[in-house]
């Protein structure tokens, strides 16, 4: 059996679809279908229902996949150990989180979670959708991400226990010369509507604005749209128009002339907090999430948003 073999089960388990999850894992789809038959075959059952649409995993499947992300961890440790690496290699965490806050927030945050301690990680950056199912399926040991409660993010508190690491407001934020010039005036009129620079659907920050919008209509034009931040940061700069972006990005870009605009009634609170899954019992993330519970209790306010205080479940749970 090939270690790529569950890593290629667990992912099409979450997406439920062989094609999204052959390009997740970059492979063609026929490569993938290939190897998730050998699983089978190694196994002895099927794994997929192949005779409804979408796909379904079968009950053998199903009890599978409790135990694969943890036969998966084993299996990566023991080489690590048996191979003769550095021990240093251990004290290693996989974190994934939004490109956004990967830029704006995570240097400060390494330099606190690290200090005095030998400490590596891999960073994994993608939209909220590539994070959860980078979690679920065992790729990262970490998630730290923006949430809102009207836009939650499910994950099942049984399994997944989560942190409070901060809060920050997303804002609309205009260029100093796009303000002086009258440019950036919200909620904006039919005649003088604002130029609006905003995320991409589907996209989780358009959700938030959405929200925000819903609440506080404008009257505004669609100027540009990207899904990433730094973009849209570097647009309102030039005095394109209105973005909406967090405090932190807009302190880590170091650029002083973007100003917030409107006022609070078009801006939103959101927590960022960090996920981890129980059953993920490993020594250096017990430690390290030990390390981020302190922080929490230091720089949160002491509001860690946390499903509870239990150690590590013995057995896998299950996704909502």
């Amino acid at each position: 059996m090939e270690l790529r073999w569950l890593q290629d089960f667990l992912m099409v388990a979450e997406t439920g679809n062989f094609t999204r999850a052959a390009e997740k894992r970059n492979t063609s789809q026929a490569a993938f279908s290939r190897r998730i038959k050998s699983l089978e075959a190694w196994l002895g059952f099927d794994l997929i229902d192949r005779s409804v649409y979408p796909t379904q995993l079968t009950p053998q499947g199903e009890r599978f996949r409790e135990h694969a992300g943890e036969l998966l961890r084993q299996m990566l440790d023991s080489r690590i150990e048996l191979g003769g690496k550095p021990l240093h290699r251990n004290e290693h965490i996989r974190i994934a989180l939004p490109f956004a806050m990967a830029t704006a927030r995570l240097p400060q945050w390494w330099q606190a979670w690290s200090q005095e301690r030998r400490l590596s990680c891999s960073v994994v950056v993608g939209n909220i959708h590539d994070l959860v199912t980078s979690l679920v399926s065992d790729n990262v040991d970490l998630m730290i991400c923006y949430h809102h409660a009207q836009q939650p993010i499910h994950l099942d508190p049984d399994r997944y226990e989560r942190v409070l690491l901060g809060t920050e407001f997303l804002r609309p934020y205009a260029s100093e010369a796009l303000v002086a010039k009258g440019g950036a005036s919200l909620p904006g009129r039919a005649s003088h509507p604002v130029p609006l620079l905003m995320y991409s659907p589907g996209v989780y920050f358009a959700r938030l604005v959405d929200l925000i919008l819903e609440n506080a209509p404008i009257t505004g034009v669609r100027v540009i749209e990207s899904d990433m931040s730094d973009v849209l940061c570097g647009m309102a700069l030039s005095g394109r128009g209105v973005a909406w972006l967090t405090e932190g990005t807009v302190a880590a870009s170091g650029r002083k002339r973007l100003t917030p605009i409107g006022g609070d009634k078009w801006a939103l609170p959101l927590s960022l907090v960090a996920f981890r899954d129980r059953t993920n019992s490993q020594r250096p993330l017990n430690l390290f999430w030990s390390e981020l519970c302190r922080y929490s209790a230091g720089h949160a306010g002491g509001g860690i948003a946390r499903t509870g205080s239990r150690p590590p479940a013995k057995r896998p749970g299950k996704l909502s």
